[in-house]
């Protein structure tokens, strides 16, 4: 299992690299790098090694993975940990806690679907004990609460890994979204996750607020994509 984790990261890494390059060429230095579904500090961890941050706010509503962020995110006195989700909403919502951690997410998981069973079945080999599913009550925040409680004016990067909340954190900045220079996330087209949105959804909502598409990227040996908006109203 930790040999097939090595592989997918060691293949994720090419594409963060990708997207370390373009922000190297679009800012010389970053205030505030929000990662939404921190998970294990993996992109927070690459960003701080690459870029010159400020200060990195990591969210991560699984109290177990959080555990593991706490473990895995390099000791840097630019790195702040939060245990709670970003939503559209100040709340709580269950949360499906999966073994296979990066996969866990706040929304319902389509167990039928042929990704999911297939993903199952793949995952089997490697896990001793069977695949997984349990739930949690975890506790979710608006980002434009957040922003406002913390003093925060901007925003120059916006990540979110939400395995399919992505719009309802987006949603959740309401008016602040114009305070935000790029947004960072990441979608799926696989049919496991009910997202209850389209990427045409998002896009159009990012458009109407200004924001133009400037980087895809196909993720490796998935039905999942990257992308980069940024903020013409910003510029």
């Amino acid at each position: 299992m930790k040999i097939l984790i090595f592989f997918l990261n060691l293949l994720d890494f090419i594409n963060k690299k990708k997207v370390i390059n373009f922000f190297k060429k679009e800012i010389s230095s970053i205030n505030f790098f929000v990662d939404v579904g921190a998970h294990e500090g993996e992109t927070s961890n690459l960003f701080n090694k690459y870029l010159s941050i400020k200060k990195i706010y990591c969210f991560e509503p699984s109290p177990i993975n959080y555990e593991n962020l706490k473990k895995k995110i390099a000791k840097k006195e630019n790195i702040f940990l939060f245990n709670f989700g970003l939503g559209d909403r100040d709340g709580e919502e269950d949360f499906n806690q999966l073994e296979e951690s990066s996969s866990s997410t706040l929304v319902e998981l389509n167990q039928k679907s042929k990704y999911f069973q297939k993903k199952k079945k793949i995952l089997n080999l490697f896990i001793k004990k069977n695949f997984k599913i349990f739930s949690q009550t975890v506790n979710i925040m608006k980002l434009k609460n957040f922003m406002h409680n913390n003093s925060i004016e901007y925003i120059d990067i916006l990540k979110i890994d939400t395995e399919g909340y992505e719009m309802k954190v987006i949603k959740g900045a309401e008016e602040k979204i114009k305070n935000i220079d790029y947004i960072y996330f990441e979608h799926h087209f696989d049919d496991m996750l009910k997202k209850n949105y389209t990427l045409t959804d998002v896009h159009n909502y990012l458009v109407k607020n200004g924001f133009e598409k400037k980087l895809k990227i196909k993720m490796f040996f998935r039905k999942s994509f990257e992308y980069v908006y940024e903020n013409q109203k910003s510029n």
